[in-house]
């Protein structure tokens, strides 16, 4: 996949990695666009090729009293509001065919949820939108399974299909990122590492997620290390009372300096 396809991504020239990151859900207009300028400031700054993350609803939710979203509409169109204000393009997740048509009407990049990934109709349902596809690999699938995914996007003539690994089960209630799989991936399509998703711990008692947070900075560091195409990273202002995986979520007040370090990692990366 080529980056420059996505519309109104900016500092394609960069040599550096490409940012996907944003809030887990949309949970306001306001919350979104001052997450959303923020970022885009830093990515400015430092000539990241970015595309704001904000998922229009949550229906993957351990409790059915867990929040889900403020209502599709008004969710998909405040990522388009996002987009037109920061000039940004924007990535959302689907769960249904009826969402891939639905969310492809207000952004640029259709992400499939990892649970989601062999779900055959839905990856073709994204594809046939001609929207950029993500696929995110599911915590139980091996990275060469991936490339069957990947096939099913590039069998309805889209090229633009990426791929993220957002760790894999370690367990019941832990996950591990096995740095192995970047480059096995990275032969069937450009390669996300979802560095915050990665670092969850799911399947808690309470019917609430939780995460390890403080090991953001190592897990992106390394992922950039191995070369990874694009890093996936969830923020908030207040991840502590954030709707959704506040537990896991890097706080943006340390989005900065996290960036710079991985900018200049990629910068010595790029000089083997």
């Amino acid at each position: 996949m080529n980056i420059q396809n996505i519309p109104q991504i900016k500092h394609t020239e960069s040599g550096n990695f490409f940012l996907l990151s944003g809030p887990c859900a949309i949970e306001g207009e306001e919350m979104a666009l001052r997450i959303a300028e923020k970022v885009v400031s830093i990515t400015d700054k430092l000539q990241i090729p970015y595309v704001f993350k904000g998922s229009f609803k949550k229906a993957n939710r351990s409790r059915i009293d867990s929040f889900s979203g403020i209502g599709d509409e008004k969710a998909l169109k405040i990522l388009r509001k996002v987009s037109e204000t920061f000039h940004v393009p924007t990535v959302t997740d689907i769960h249904t065919n009826e969402d891939a048509d639905m969310a492809a009407q207000y952004v640029d990049v259709l992400q499939i949820p990892a649970f989601l990934v062999r779900q055959t109709d839905l990856v073709v349902a994204a594809a046939n939108t001609g929207k950029t596809v993500n696929l995110k690999k599911g915590q139980f699938m091996s990275p060469e399974s991936m490339k069957h995914a990947v096939q099913k996007v590039l069998d309805c003539n889209n090229p633009n299909v990426m791929v993220t690994d957002r760790g894999t089960m370690f367990g019941y209630q832990d996950m591990i990122v096995d740095f192995r799989g970047i480059p096995t991936m990275q032969q069937y399509a450009s390669t996300v590492l979802d560095v915050t998703h990665s670092l969850q711990q799911p399947n808690q008692t309470a019917g609430v997620t939780g995460g390890r947070p403080d090991m953001i900075e190592t897990i992106a560091k390394a992922g950039i290390a191995v070369g990874v195409d694009g890093i996936f990273i969830e923020t908030h202002f207040d991840p502590a009372n954030a709707k959704s995986d506040g537990a896991n979520m890097l706080h943006l007040d340390y989005f900065e300096d996290l960036m710079t370090k991985l900018v200049a990692i990629r910068k010595t990366v790029n000089t083997f």
